[in-house]
């Protein structure tokens, strides 16, 4: 299956454009660029005050007071050093400026960081979890509003970290094509005793959630991931981290890439069918013929 990437790639490719015309001595044009992105995040590239030798990179979550009660602010401020604003452009959640006439000559691992805005700001609540889980400490659930109507739980024990999902299916084709893939999750599994266990509940949320307010309805569902320690150590969070907050994500995609190849599939086998039909019609023996020379006749 494929995986989504972790970085926004225009982003990525605006910022190494602009890197690359300002170490070639280029003359720098304005720029004005709004990309919405998963999650209702929304990114805006512009020009600070109007001036062209700086580029600024700010983001907007409408959750992002979430992830700041777990540390967002100085996770940000650790990642991206002098680049980080402490007051954000007005209407969005993060800003970095970029100075582009000092730009380093390995400039792609700043813009690729740039790139990582979303998921860096997502990896606070991670991390946070990560290191009280190492610890032996329990700490309080985080309760995460990452989209209008669905929520991200997450909850560190001695032994491991619980995240857990809740996801509505917009149709109810979704809901069959959520547990084949929840299965496949359960499958892997057992074929891979280092993956982590995952759980799929539907309609009512899990045990974990009790007595909290979590949606119920028969278009909700629940993926629990269970995180040990071999998915949390510090040589490998990074990329738990990359793989798991895109999770939602990945999903859904893979939903909507699912039913488009079936139907693409009936199509094709319809018009197989109707050719076949067409074959298979009966000739009509009044219609008119013609013979090689040209001349007509009907068959009797």
């Amino acid at each position: 299956m494929i995986l989504l990437e972790t970085e926004n790639r225009v982003i990525y490719d605006t910022l190494n454009y602009k890197f690359e015309v300002a170490q070639s001595g280029g003359k720098q044009d304005s720029i004005e660029v709004t990309v919405a992105d998963f999650d209702g995040a929304v990114y805006h590239l512009s020009n600070p005050d109007g001036d062209k030798t700086k580029i600024r990179v700010s983001i907007g979550l409408k959750f992002y007071k979430d992830l700041q009660d777990h540390g967002a602010d100085e996770l940000l401020r650790r990642e991206y050093g002098a680049y980080y604003q402490a007051t954000a452009e007005d209407g969005f959640s993060v800003t970095l400026v970029y100075d582009l006439t000092s730009v380093a000559k390995d400039y792609k691992p700043i813009a690729k960081k740039a790139s990582l805005l979303k998921r860096n700001c997502f990896a606070s609540v991670f991390e946070k979890y990560f290191e009280a889980q190492a610890k032996g400490e329990v700490g309080k659930r985080a309760v995460i509003h990452y989209r209008d109507d669905e929520t991200m739980y997450v909850e560190s024990k001695k032994d491991r970290v619980t995240v857990i999902f809740s996801t509505v299916f917009k149709d109810e084709s979704d809901v069959t094509f959520g547990k084949v893939f929840m299965q496949e999750f359960k499958e892997s599994r057992r074929r891979s005793q280092t993956a982590p266990q995952v759980l799929y509940n539907h309609k009512e949320p899990p045990m974990e959630l009790s007595g909290l307010d979590a949606a119920v309805g028969d278009n909700i569902g629940y993926v629990t991931f269970v995180l040990f320690p071999r998915h949390t150590g510090p040589n490998v969070r990074d990329n738990t981290i990359d793989l798991i907050h895109t999770f939602r994500n990945y999903l859904h995609y893979h939903i909507k890439c699912s039913k488009a190849y079936m139907h693409q599939r009936m199509r094709a086998k319809t018009s197989d069918f109707l050719k076949v039909l067409n074959r298979a019609r009966p000739e009509d023996k009044n219609k008119e013929k013609k013979t090689m020379s040209g001349k007509s006749f009907q068959a009797r």
